[in-house]
Formats: structure tokens, C-alpha cells, sequence
């Protein structure tokens, strides 16, 4: 079954036909990670309120927990005012990053800013 055509209509997807979603913990707030939705994967979210992606690495669908049970429990999925990007309230169970960690930005780590003005 397709995507509802009201939803994407909507969306302006990458050059790969892809839309950029950005996951939030309900509780928390935290950013936990970033990934890519095809239409599919959306459309997967929305009927089963659990987590799906596009893999560009493996070229596939997954769903995520399916190898490691951290599955994400979706609450609600928002479009953003251009539609070019996607924001998902899950639970999550279990780490989201694959390399073990609560968010891929723990596990990035934090850039140095320079603040103009300081110092001075």
C-alpha cells in the first residue's frame, strides 16, 4: 500500500528520494539520531508505529531494533514547514546508536565553536 498522497505530496525528497528524519526522545527531548526516509519507510512508521529507515549503506528498509530489540515506539511524526525534513517523538528501548551509546551524538561528540567576540 502506497503513501497516503495528501503526505506525499508534501514532501521534497533528496535526489535519491529521500527525506531527512530527525528522532527525539518523548521524554527526554533529546536528539537521539538522524536518518532517511523513503516514501515506504514512512509510510511503514505511520500504519505500525514502529521506527523504519532507509539504509543507503545497505540500499534497504530497515526497521530499527530488528537485530538489536532497541526499537524506537513512534508517538507522533511531523513534516517541517518546507517538507524536506521529518521529526519523530519515539520511546526508545535500548541505545539508539549502533555503536552502543543513548544518542549518535554522544557518541560523535561535540565540535569546538568559536564564539565572535570572546576573548577580547
Amino acid at each position: 500500500m502506497p503513501l497516503d498522497a495528501s503526505i506525499a505530496d508534501r514532501l521534497k525528497r533528496n535526489d535519491d528520494g529521500l527525506v531527512c528524519a530527525v528522532v527525539q526522545e518523548r521524554d527526554t527531548r533529546d536528539v537521539l539520531m538522524v536518518a532517511w526516509m523513503d516514501d515506504e519507510a514512512l509510510h511503514q512508521t505511520l500504519t505500525t508505529g514502529r521506527a523504519v529507515y532507509w539504509s543507503r549503506s545497505r540500499q534497504e528498509l530497515w526497521r530499527k531494533g530488528d537485530t538489536s530489540g532497541h526499537i524506537q515506539e513512534v508517538h507522533s511524526v511531523a513534516i517541517d514547514c518546507d517538507g524536506d525534513a521529518l521529526l519523530l517523538t519515539v520511546t526508545q528501548h535500548g541505545p539508539a546508536c549502533h555503536t552502543g551509546t543513548t544518542t549518535c551524538f554522544e557518541a560523535g561528540g561535540a565540535l569546538p565553536v568559536i564564539t565572535p567576540g570572546a576573548g577580547e
